[in-house]
């Protein structure tokens, strides 16, 4: 005989009983609102002394539902729980609660539903010692309430005054916790309920449903992306590196512990941060930026102030070849705010606030940051950091070695831009084969051609920018370069046929973006 068809021996109440029963013990324990799950398995246990229903239909009256609410909010809890789908219908609820149990599946679902466990709702039997009454003199029933007797409130220093005040803070403290009820074994049991939460609270916490492996797949996959970056166009990067973006979020929307969650977060911020460099490369500033602001929420809510630092790096450099200076300088500035003073993200980003001051023909304000991007570099310890297994200096040596030139050009000094231009070209020229970066040495050879168009040598020019056009990796940031030297020859010498001609191959060069580093 299962346990859900034993029944009671004395007559079964009708459901306005079960009902008033409710409504009593709540008016006792003074109506609170929520109504504590140990206050509701209370009420249960009372509904099934008085009036004989199974412990299934005892819970549902005490929750006071009748068997449609009780179906709708099952539905609900599976969804608000993303749980699996169920088809439960009203006939199903009433045949259990009629003695025809539930498979174990639902067991466990009614179970996790009503917070409790298959004894409670009748699925199982309980074969262990009962509960110790409480005996003590301090407890007496009065009126169906759980009090202290006033011989437990007669301490020295107290009147009758005082020990009623106390008797009756007593009363408010109990009632508050749901324990002003009917005798001293239903108080045991409400504590033992309370303990049975309190393991559910804990599992709760630690529940999740990543897999052992889930977060270092992610650091594995963040990091080949990384590389990819590098070494592939960023059209196929791009869409490689957004479908992870989109997996992540759905772990973040799925059930994980709180150290996961802002593991989980991290990634999401790394991704975006990659999405945002590779939309740039692709030509597209909206999507950049777009990516860049997300990765930098999602670090903030991680508490990883260097991804935020990352993220407004982007922003910057996006926001520079969008001619938009000041959007640049206050991203810069927004990094510097969270990059560490001794990484050289911080030399890096004091770099970007220069190149932008420049952009904005603010010749002073772009001497003080490059000054300071020089002295954080100074400030850099021994050891390199590195970022997923890559060494980031070579970022901050880059914005020392290449912005100045492109930021004398914008300022209109030919001359300061050309030897700079050099004297990057030269160190891209002499790197190892195996660390050699085409755009950069693109962008480079651009510079040197706007400071030779500058100086009234359009031929030479011409010549630097048919060189950089030559590159096997042509992103998004040389075609922009390559777009303003065009210009700028355009107007200084509109009636060159060498000027026209790398015009017509620029045009016909189109977005071939296969990154190396980013610009």
């Amino acid at each position: 005989m299962s346990v859900q068809s034993t029944r009671r021996s004395n007559p079964v109440h009708g459901i306005s009983c079960g009902r008033a029963q409710r409504e009593r013990i709540l008016g006792q324990a003074g109506s609170p609102d929520p109504v504590l799950s140990a206050l509701v398995a209370v009420i249960a246990a009372q509904i099934a002394e008085h009036c004989g229903h199974r412990l299934l239909k005892c819970r549902r009256l005490a929750m006071g539902w009748t068997v449609a609410q009780a179906v709708k909010a099952t539905h609900d809890f599976v969804e608000q729980e993303c749980l699996t789908s169920v088809g439960l219908t009203v006939r199903s609820w009433k045949d259990w609660e009629a003695g025809q149990p539930p498979n174990p599946d639902y067991q466990d679902l009614l179970c996790h539903l009503f917070t409790t466990n298959p004894v409670e709702l009748g699925f199982a039997r309980d074969y262990s010692p009962a509960p110790p009454q409480h005996n003590s003199p301090h407890w007496n029933t009065v009126r169906g309430d759980i009090t202290l007797s006033e011989g437990g409130a007669d301490h020295a220093g107290m009147g009758p005054q005082t020990m009623e005040v106390e008797e009756t803070k007593r009363r408010d403290a109990l009632k508050f916790a749901g324990l002003a009820l009917t005798a001293p074994a239903a108080a045991a049991q409400i504590l033992q309920q309370a303990a049975t939460e309190a393991m559910e609270f804990t599992r709760q916490a630690e529940a999740s449903a990543l897999g052992s492996g889930t977060l270092d797949h992610l650091d594995l996959a963040v990091t080949e992306f990384n590389h990819a970056y590098s070494l592939k166009p960023p059209q196929q990067v791009f869409g490689a590196v957004l479908d992870y973006r989109r997996k992540v979020d759905g772990l973040l929307k799925g059930k994980h512990t709180h150290p996961q969650g802002r593991e989980l977060l991290a990634f999401a911020g790394w991704l975006s941060e990659l999405l945002a460099w590779l939309a740039h490369d692709l030509g597209d500033a909206h999507t950049g930026l777009a990516f860049a602001n997300d990765a930098f929420i999602h670090a903030q809510q991680a508490g990883h102030g260097q991804l935020c630092a990352w993220a407004m790096d982007a922003a910057a450099s996006i926001n520079l070849y969008e001619q938009q200076p000041g959007k640049a300088l206050a991203a810069a500035r927004k990094g510097l705010a969270e990059a560490p003073v001794d990484h050289p993200l911080t030399v890096r980003l004091h770099a970007q606030a220069a190149r932008a001051a420049a952009a904005a023909g603010d010749t002073a304000g772009f001497t003080a940051d490059f000054q300071a991007a020089e002295d954080a570099y100074r400030l850099l310890p021994p050891r390199s950091p590195r970022r997923f297994g890559m060494d980031v200096l070579p970022l901050a040596d880059y914005a020392l070695t290449s912005y100045p030139a492109t930021s004398f050009i914008w300022l209109g000094q030919a001359e300061q831009a050309r030897r700079h231009a050099e004297h990057a070209l030269s160190v891209y020229e002499s790197a190892p084969e195996t660390s050699r970066s085409p755009s950069r040495e693109a962008i480079a050879r651009i510079d040197l051609a706007l400071a030779h168009a500058q100086l009234g040598d359009p031929d030479d020019a011409v010549a630097l920018g048919h060189q950089a056009l030559d590159s096997t990796r042509i992103v998004g940031s040389v075609l922009g370069r390559a777009g303003d030297l065009t210009s700028f020859l355009a107007r200084r010498y509109p009636r060159q046929a060498a000027v026209e001609g790398l015009r017509e191959r620029l045009a016909a060069t189109g977005a071939a973006a296969r990154p190396v580093a980013r610009p």
